[in-house]
Formats: structure tokens, C-alpha cells, sequence
């Protein structure tokens, strides 16, 4: 492939990059077409040094950068500017994993893994260095379906940088060769639509943030400077910042992008014109370094300065002259973790790398000339050991770990067990993708594992520079003043805020009205109230009935009893059916109104703790339903006896068909049928709900039902009334009859109780609200089903217990004939 077309091809590619995500995904897979049709055609790589290449049985890749290159437009050549030594360090430490592993008896035992690594020189002049990884023997064929593609390597570590990265990813990613990167910290890499095959040791820019965030809300601070530089790390850290200080009271008061030929003075003088105290300086290190120099060079002071994470750990800046006046520094970092035996690697490797470097100066030499191969260190045989060892460590531990993760997914792929791996199976790349997810294993102190993003499970660190406490203000005292970086002094008691100006940090104090909160003089908010003339909003008690309260646990006791009481009286009246107490009772429709009284109790159960919508339709429509269900019985049977006793001789004929067609369980289900309609109705016109009362009183919210649609509930109400109505007419009717059959005082007593109670429990709603108002209506429900139970089933049961003379046929049959006697005297 011609260098003319490759640096035409690697400027569209610079450009389209800055696009839409969608046109940029299109945009790579033409641009990558290309590049793959014009190296099968002409590219062929053959670069070999000592540090930079090692076979095995398989080949890792790696983009470490060596150089930081500035392109020279006239000619379209890069030029070296700067040496990075930290880059040589993370190669060493990719060399050292890949030996260690290759060492061990338990991790891919008989398996070796070789490595290639290039310099990743700048964004658009490392090509050739990706295209050798994506290439067979040489040679790259487009459209290679997935199962039969065959890379030379099997995944790659790197690059260093968020812009580097996103650079080549989509080269890397549209095969679904695993790029554990060990440098990229952008948000936008764990978008698995555009970089599905994308992974990384570091966390993202979005943890990173938010532990920012969360730092300056520790603080106090509102007033806030940021800072970064003009590259895809700062940019997609500024989006985030901007994102998540919404809501959270902190106001982004400056923010620039800076160069490296930027006016930092000019910058860092109007931070200081702004009051601003707190900044934080999320760039690169070169810039970063800039930012502080800056800062010591124009004197600014008693600043707080927070360091994103690729230069919290920063080697060269602690001892810069003067870096003491400007304040403190607080980084976000994370732990670091000590390589064992990497110093000895080093040492050991120091004398052996140093003279491959001179023996291959002439090869690079030829290299150069031509600019197709970034395998070219001409100042790394001058580093010591101690040069390589003293580098920043803050990225060794994520290239280590990196390499471990191809490793273990290569593992898992292999089949490996304790001695073996199976060698016969063939790897493609997409297979350690699928293993890598899966993977949670420990390495030096840390238990290495992934999201669904392929990102990993890390925290951040805070690292104070220079002290152990945080002594803000170059003080050493134990009184640790916070700097003020507020855009205006908090409001006292008493005093509302008034907006100044575009930013809601910045406002001015005015004093309040009575009966309004400290700081807008707006009322309080509905879960808050004051007293008359207080400045202070408190939180208002939620109140309700709870099943701990002394009036709750007499009722819920009283319920119990009451089911109880019923259940035995049911079974009392089953063991006696056939007798004459029961068949007066009303035989079988006895246990219709007892299993109703049981089942109008079971509804007390719903009026105790937190309402919701569907205990509130439980509370009052069971009861309602079957309790009118037990009064319709009460009502037929009275009608019956009156119907035996004084009307089957004068309508003979209306009796007979009512005995015929069973008129009493005809007239029950129709009323109940009636009622049950009106229920549903009630329930579903306008359905009982819970709502939180906040007008009744201003220190508390009572949470309560409502009753629903009025006319619903007063024709579901007069049913049940007017059934009771029916009752004591029939009832009163039959006032001489026998005695045995003569329950006009009891089922007057029952149904009086019955009208009674509820009048006052509606009168009492009317008039108090209080959260027992609740209780109130489960004792008017007791209360109700008491008057029945005690006037009708106990008196019947005392008979059936202990006057077993009165409960038989010839007793009866005294009673009516005496009856019958009296009738015809008159």
C-alpha cells in the first residue's frame, strides 16, 4: 500500500470521526472496506526488534505510545515532539504479564502466548500497525465471515487515550476482536452498538464523574471551575459533568477546553476574577502540568485543584517549586496495587533490552525513512532500570490486568484444566469475547470481573497531595477549615433567596413573611408545616391506625372472639339441626346468616396499618354485602311466621304457591342480587381509594378512604335499611304469637342497635376527623353483627346448652295449642 494513499485514506478517517455516531459507524465500515481491499493488495508488514515482538502459540497485540507526534499539514508528516516514558513502562509490564504467564503451571498450562506491539504514534498515523493485527500472513480479505476469520492476534491491549482509542476501535470492533484497553476512559466506548467488542480495565468517565460530583456535594461547594482539554477524554467528561450536576444545587460556573499553546494565565486570572475556589482539571497530564505551572507562575492561592485520574498520581508535579502557595490538590485515583517481582523483571531484562536497542538502531534507522513501522524506540535503550521503575504507576496494574483477561477468556476458550489445554480447538477471536463477560477471577489482591458493558467493577479513591490530613490552606492545624466556593453566602434563618443573575447558586437575601420557609418564603411543601411566626418547615407525622395501638389490639381481640363465638355456634346448630330450637331458628338459613355474621367480622381485619385501595374496598363492601345478606333472612323469616300464624288462612292460595316455588330463598337471592349490583356500582362509579389528608391539621397527614360516590352509597345504604325496616314491620306484626316463635323484642333490640350505631358513627364522621374515626367504623361493624348474634343465635344456644326440656316437638306443640286457644276466646 503506497504511504501517499494511506495518509490520504487516515485524513478522511481524522475527519469523519467528529460526525454523528450513525454516519460514523457507516463511515468506518466504508473506510475500513477500503483499507482492507488496498493492504490485501499491497500492505505487508515485516518489523521485528526484540522488545516489540515474541512468539507463541498465540499472538497478542499491543498499542503502547512511545512518542507524542504532531502532524506537519505542509507536508503530511508526523514529526516527534516528546518522548512518553510512561508508555515504555506499560510495554514492559505487558512484556512482564505475558512472561509470567507463559511461567505458569495452572494458568494455560502448555500454551504459550507470543506478543506484537507497535507504537501508537497519533491518531491518524498508526494504520499500519492495526492493519498488521487485523492481517493473515500479510494480507487482509474483506467480508470474512466471522467463523473463518483468522487475525494474526487474538486480541489487543491499548491504546492509551480516549481520541487514540475511538480512533481504531471500529477497525478492531466490527470483527469482534477483544480490545482490552487498559487507557480509554471515555463514556462513549461503552456504547456496545458502536464498539461491541470493546473492554477495559479502567473505570469509566462516568464513575469518575460522579465520584466528583459526589466530592464537591461532600464539601459544600456550588461554585465550581472546569477545566480540560481538546481531545474526546475532556469533551465527553465535561457532557457528563454538565449531565449529572442537574438537580444537585452546583453550579458549573466556568468551563473551558485548553490547548497546549493555550493563555493559561488568562484562564486561570479569570477563574480568580469569578471567585471560584474550587476547579476541577479533567485533562491529560501534559495539560494538566500546564494548568499548574500556570497557577504557581501567576500566584494564585488557597485554591482547591481536583485531579481527574490520568494525573492524580502524577510523579513530576508534587515537586514543582512553589506548588504548595496554590492550595490543595485532592485526586481521584484508583487503588493502587503493587506488581510482585515487575522490579525484578525489569532489572533482569534492563541490560538485555538496552543492547537490542543498539543492535537494532540501524534497522530503525531504515524503518524511519520509510514510516510504515511504529516498532522504533531510539531513547528506550537509554533508560535504567530505576528510570522505569520510578514512571507513574497509575496505569500498571491496568495493563497487567489486561493481559490477564485475554489469559483467562483464552482459558476458559482452550478447556484448559490443571494440567492441559486442548490445542486441537481453533480460536477465533469472538470466543474470548463471550468468555471475557463471564469472567471473575483474583489477581493481586482484586477480583477482576465485568458489567454488561464489559466495564469493570472498581471504585474510585480520593488521594490528598502532600498531607495525610486535609489541611486546606497550607494550614497544619486540626481545625480543617473548608475553603468557600459558593457563589453567595447561605441565607439565615428568617431570610428568602432571591435570584441574581443566570446562575440559581448566585442570589441575594431578603427576609420573609411569617409562616414560610427560611430561604424562598414560599409556603411549605405538603409534607412539611410551621407554626405561626416560624421560620423553620417541619416534616408532618404520617398518621393511621397500626396494629401496636391499644384501641387496635382491643378490636383486632373483639373480632377473634366474635368468629370464634360464631364458628361454634355454627357447629352447635349443625349438631342439633333436626331438633325443634334450630327449625324454629330458621333451620337451614341459620347457617346462611351465620357464615354471612363470619363473613361481615372477617372485614374488621382490613382496617388496621397503611391503607391501600384494595383495603379500602374490603373494609366496608364485605361487610355491607353479607351483613344486608343475613338481614334479608332475619326479614323473610319474620314474614314467614307472621305468614303461618295469621295470613295462610285468609290467602290460602298466595301461601301455598309460596310454599310451592320456596318464596323465602327467592326473595333472599333477589335481594341480595339487588344489593350486590348497588356494591359493584358504588365500588365502580368512583372507587374507594386511599388518599393522604393534609387539610385536617397542619402537623400531620392522616392517610384514610374515601367513601366513594354518595348516591351509590346512600342506595346501597337504603337497601340495607329498608330490608331492616321490613324486618321489625313483620316482626311487630307477630308480637302475640307463641312464645317459641315471638321474636319481636330481640329483632327489635338487634335492628334499633343496628340503626342506632351507624347514626352516631356517621355523626361522629361528620363532625371529628381523627385517624380513630377508622376504628370507630370497625366497632360500629362489631357492634352490628353483636346485636344480631347476641338478640337471635345466643338465646336459641342457651336453650340447646342448658334447658334441653324446652327443645322438643311436644314443648312446641303445648305452645301452639295454648296459642290456638287463646286466639279462638277472643
Amino acid at each position: 500500500m503506497s504511504l501517499t494513499a494511506l495518509k490520504w485514506l487516515a485524513t478522511i478517517h481524522s475527519c469523519f470521526m467528529t460526525s454523528s455516531p450513525s454516519l460514523t459507524m457507516l463511515l468506518s465500515s466504508i473506510y475500513t472496506y477500503l483499507l482492507c481491499f488496498t493492504s490485501c493488495l499491497f500492505f505487508k508488514v515485516s518489523c521485528s526488534t526484540s522488545e516489540f515482538r515474541s512468539e507463541g502459540d498465540y499472538l497478542l497485540g499491543g498499542l503502547f505510545t512511545h512518542f507524542n507526534y504532531m502532524l506537519l499539514t505542509s507536508t503530511l508528516t508526523f514529526l516527534r515532539h516528546s518522548t512518553s516514558k510512561s508508555g515504555y513502562k506499560m510495554l514492559q509490564v505487558m512484556r512482564f504479564a505475558v512472561e509470567e504467564i507463559n511461567n505458569s503451571t495452572t494458568l494455560l498450562p502448555n500454551v504459550s502466548l507470543g506478543y506484537e506491539i507497535f507504537d501508537h504514534c497519533s491518531n491518524t498515523g498508526n494504520f499500519h500497525s492495526v492493519l498488521s493485527f487485523l492481517s493473515n500472513n500479510g494480507s487482509i480479505r474483506p467480508k470474512e465471515k466471522l467463523n473463518n476469520y483468522q487475525p494474526k492476534v487474538i486480541a489487543l491491549a491499548g491504546p492509551y487515550g480516549s481520541s487514540r482509542t475511538i480512533t481504531v476501535a471500529p477497525l478492531i470492533t466490527m470483527d469482534l476482536i477483544p480490545m482490552v484497553n487498559y487507557g480509554a476512559a471515555s463514556y462513549e466506548l461503552s456504547n456496545k452498538i458502536q464498539y461491541p467488542s470493546f473492554v477495559r480495565t479502567i473505570p469509566s468517565n462516568k464513575d469518575l464523574i460522579e465520584m466528583i460530583i459526589h466530592l464537591i456535594r461532600w464539601f459544600g461547594w456550588n461554585w465550581v471551575a472546569f477545566l480540560g482539554s481538546q481531545d474526546d477524554y475532556s469533551t465527553d467528561g465535561l457532557k457528563l459533568f454538565n449531565k449529572y450536576i442537574n438537580n444537585t444545587g452546583i453550579c458549573l460556573a466556568y468551563q473551558e477546553g485548553l490547548s497546549l499553546n493555550a493563555n493559561y494565565s488568562l484562564t486561570l486570572r479569570k477563574i480568580d476574577k469569578l471567585n471560584i475556589n474550587v476547579i476541577v482539571i479533567f485533562a491529560l497530564k501534559e495539560y494538566a502540568s500546564k494548568i499548574i505551572k500556570a497557577a504557581i507562575a501567576n500566584n494564585i492561592q488557597e485554591k482547591v485543584w481536583i485531579a481527574s485520574h490520568s494525573w492524580a498520581m502524577n510523579q513530576q508535579l508534587p515537586r514543582e517549586p512553589g506548588i504548595r502557595k496554590i492550595g490543595t490538590i485532592i485526586g481521584i485515583a484508583d487503588r493502587l496495587l503493587s506488581l510482585p517481582r515487575f522490579n525484578e523483571f525489569v532489572f533482569n531484562k534492563a541490560k538485555g533490552t538496552a543492547d537490542a536497542g543498539h543492535n537494532d538502531k540501524a534497522v530503525s534507522d531504515v524503518q524511519n525513512k520509510n514510516e510504515t513501522c511504529n516498532q522504533d524506540c531510539d531513547y528506550c535503550s537509554l533508560m535504567t532500570a530505576e528510570d522505569i521503575i520510578n514512571e507513574s504507576p497509575t496505569n500498571s496494574f491496568a495493563v497487567y490486568s489486561a493481559i490477564y483477561t485475554i489469559a483467562h477468556a483464552l482459558h476458559k476458550v482452550l478447556q484448559c484444566d490443571m494440567n492441559e489445554c486442548h490445542k486441537n480447538i481453533t480460536v477465533k477471536p469472538y470466543m474470548l469475547l463471550e468468555k471475557i463477560k463471564l469472567l471473575n477471577f483474583p489477581l493481586n489482591g482484586r477480583q477482576v470481573k465485568y458489567d454488561q458493558n464489559y466495564d469493570p467493577t472498581i471504585c474510585y479513591g480520593v488521594v490528598l497531595w502532600r498531607t495525610d490530613l486535609i489541611n486546606f490552606n497550607n494550614t497544619f492545624s486540626c481545625s480543617l477549615k473548608v475553603p468557600f466556593s459558593n457563589c453567595s453566602v447561605e441565607c439565615k434563618a428568617g431570610y428568602s433567596r432571591q435570584p441574581e443573575g443566570f446562575h440559581s447558586c448566585c442570589f441575594t437575601c431578603k427576609k420573609c413573611p411569617r409562616n414560610r420557609d427560611p430561604y424562598t418564603c414560599f409556603p411549605c411543601a405538603e409534607s412539611e408545616w410551621s407554626d405561626e411566626g416560624s421560620t423553620t418547615c417541619k416534616t408532618r407525622s404520617v398518621v393511621y391506625p397500626q396494629f401496636t395501638e391499644i384501641p387496635s389490639i382491643i378490636v383486632m381481640i373483639s373480632t377473634a372472639c366474635l368468629i370464634i363465638l360464631l364458628f361454634a355456634i355454627f357447629c352447635l346448630f349443625a349438631y342439633n339441626y333436626d331438633t325443634p330450637v334450630v327449625k324454629s331458628a330458621g333451620g337451614s338459613m341459620c347457617f346462611l346468616m351465620l357464615a354471612s355474621l363470619i363473613l361481615s367480622s372477617v372485614s374488621v381485619l382490613f382496617f388496621f396499618e397503611k391503607p391501600t385501595s384494595l383495603f379500602c374496598l374490603l373494609r366496608n363492601a364485605i361487610f355491607t354485602f353479607f351483613f344486608t345478606v343475613c338481614i334479608s333472612c332475619l326479614t323473610v323469616r319474620s314474614f314467614q311466621i307472621v305468614c303461618v300464624f295469621k295470613m295462610a288462612a285468609q290467602f290460602p292460595k298466595v301461601y301455598s304457591l309460596w310454599v310451592k316455588h320456596n318464596g323465602q330463598w327467592l326473595f333472599i337471592a333477589f335481594s341480595s342480587f339487588v344489593h350486590l349490583i348497588s356494591c359493584v356500582v358504588w365500588m365502580t362509579v368512583n372507587p374507594i381509594k386511599a388518599i393522604a389528608d393534609s387539610w385536617t391539621f397542619n402537623d400531620q397527614i392522616m392517610l384514610i378512604c374515601e367513601i366513594g360516590n354518595t348516591i351509590t352509597l346512600i342506595i346501597v345504604m337504603f337497601i340495607s335499611w329498608f330490608l331492616g325496616f321490613l324486618c321489625l314491620l313483620f316482626s311487630y306484626m307477630g308480637r302475640d304469637l307463641p312464645k317459641n316463635y315471638n321474636e319481636a323484642k330481640s329483632i327489635t333490640f338487634s335492628l334499633i342497635l343496628y340503626y342506632l350505631t351507624w347514626i352516631a358513627y356517621f355523626t361522629v364522621y361528620l363532625s371529628i376527623k381523627s385517624k380513630y374515626i377508622v376504628i370507630l367504623n370497625a366497632v360500629a361493624q362489631i357492634s352490628s353483627i353483636n346485636g344480631i348474634l347476641f338478640s337471635h343465635f345466643i338465646p336459641k344456644s342457651y336453650i340447646i346448652i342448658f334447658q334441653p326440656q324446652k327443645n322438643t316437638p311436644t314443648y312446641f306443640q303445648t305452645s301452639i295449642q295454648n296459642y290456638t286457644q287463646t286466639i279462638s276466646r277472643s
